[in-house]
């Protein structure tokens, strides 16, 4: 009895003294993992500040999502690579005490963040495409009345393209995506078949005739935008000042301009002065010019 109870107790102690070095490593790689944290966010934000991330979200449209947080676009990725690197710290951490549960979780997590963040990246140049396109668009088509019109539904493809890649990117384009398309692509099919079939050709024929004739109508109009465009361009080039090199003057010629049919005692016709006129007493009678202004 004596004997099993040391037993127990060397087992007990033998235990605690190869857990205190893990506990350790633990408390240590925590906190080391926290400080490199801290510094890799802040180093992330004013990155992306000084490259212009946050003027990229703000052409993307997705700043004002951002208007009410405390944080802009630049600190929001702070903050997220402070918790991605926390969740590797604490992965590391738990690895410490050999393969378990909490681990295992951690290493999925972990495995996933880079795809979460390469998402992040694509719906944010996908706005920023987007909203670039939807502003040429309606630049180059707002005088015609489905100018606004084609630059929304370019603008809604452009985002629906960069959803769906960022979905894809993250593992959840199979799972969502696919049977939300299959559903629109089934319910327009239904409808065509169902007015197909119900007599909507008819009115369908009439509306596409009324806006292949309106369509028709405008296109002069937007062949003279598009000619005015370019009129405007070709005259902001032509009254750009050219630098043209001035031709100095040869030895022995005279910097002063030839006058021709007038008095030669007449002095040049140049605004007076004050203290420069001649019949003014105490005046200096005027200087023949040498390319610049005499001093007084």
């Amino acid at each position: 009895m004596e004997n099993n109870l040391g037993q127990s107790l060397t087992d007990m102690l033998r235990q605690v003294v190869a857990f205190v070095p893990r506990l350790v490593a633990f408390i240590a790689i925590l906190i080391i993992g926290w400080l490199i944290a801290k510094l890799l966010a802040k180093a992330v934000d004013k990155i992306l500040e000084r490259v212009g991330f946050d003027r990229a979200v703000q052409r993307s449209g997705m700043g004002r999502m951002l208007e009410r947080s405390r944080y802009d676009a630049s600190g929001l990725i702070g903050k997220l690579v402070y918790y991605a690197i926390l969740l590797v710290t604490l992965q590391l951490a738990f690895s410490v005490f050999g393969p378990n549960p909490i681990s295992t979780l951690l290493t999925a997590v972990v495995a996933w963040l880079p795809r979460a963040v390469v998402a992040i990246i694509i719906v944010v140049v996908a706005g920023a495409i987007a909203a670039a396109v939807r502003d040429l668009v309606a630049s180059a088509l707002g005088g015609l009345s489905y100018g606004r019109w084609l630059a929304t539904a370019a603008s809604v493809f452009i985002w629906a393209l960069g959803i769906i890649a960022a979905l894809n990117q993250i593992g959840v384009a199979t799972t969502v995506t696919t049977p939300v398309l299959i559903t629109v692509l089934a319910t327009a099919g239904a409808i065509l078949a169902i007015g197909i079939g119900g007599g909507m050709v008819r009115p369908m024929q009439q509306r596409w005739e009324r806006w292949l004739g309106r369509m028709e109508e405008q296109a002069p109009q937007a062949r003279a935008q598009a000619e005015a465009y370019q009129r405007g361009r070709q005259d902001a080039q032509g009254m750009a000042p050219a630098q043209t090199p001035q031709a100095t003057p040869a030895a022995g010629e005279p910097t002063t301009p030839i006058r021709t049919g007038g008095d030669p005692g007449a002095r040049a016709d140049r605004p007076d002065m004050p203290g420069t006129r001649p019949d003014m007493p105490g005046t200096r009678p005027d200087r023949p010019e040498t390319g610049r202004r005499p001093e007084y």
